[in-house]
């Protein structure tokens, strides 16, 4: 498990945000909703991808999982032409998916540290802890929400997931905790 920095470049998705608990229903639904959608827009879009945050002072994993938030995101290879996306989600409309919540965003997270965790995502923390200590020999600081992509399916046995955290210099004279 080594930490490495790389750099994002601008990314457009169709999004589904939305609050609970990863595998829960709002989750489930969101994401049916967003393959309804990549589907009706003419295939495969990339990997499924979170990027989630809590509106709360405590951390993040000890806050209770049905008041996680995130973004579901399926990045798509290029932004659409306009009124395709509109196009498709009636198109999807017919499936009973929650289409209407599928929009098309875009978003840059620049510099990044990017760790891949393979094993349960109950067990994500250590390697959580690996970034975060990479960050802090670093002098950098968080600079956006945590960011994971998914390269197996949530129900594999033994999930991959790369975890990304947005990044920024720290402070001068602060450092990375300061």
């Amino acid at each position: 498990m080594t930490p490495r920095l790389v750099h994002c470049d601008p990314v457009t998705c169709l999004n589904v945000t939305g609050m609970g608990e990863p595998g829960g229903a709002e989750h489930v639904s969101a994401i049916g909703a967003l393959y309804a959608v990549a589907s009706a827009m003419g295939g495969p879009a990339g990997r499924l991808e979170g990027r989630w945050w809590v509106e709360d002072s405590r951390p993040p994993l000890e806050v209770p999982r049905d008041q996680w938030r995130w973004h579901l995101l399926l990045p798509l290879a290029e932004a659409p032409a306009p009124g395709v996306a509109e196009a498709a989600r009636e198109q999807a409309r017919a499936s009973g998916a929650a289409v209407d919540r599928v929009q098309v965003v875009t978003f840059t997270e620049g510099t990044c540290v990017e760790l891949l965790h393979e094993g349960p995502y109950s067990e994500e923390k250590a390697s959580l802890d690996v970034m975060e200590a990479f960050m802090a020999e670093h002098d950098l600081v968080p600079n956006g929400l945590h960011h994971e992509i998914y390269l197996t399916d949530f129900t594999d046995p033994s999930p991959r997931t790369m975890l990304r955290q947005p990044v920024r210099p720290a402070e001068p004279g602060r450092g990375a905790h300061g």
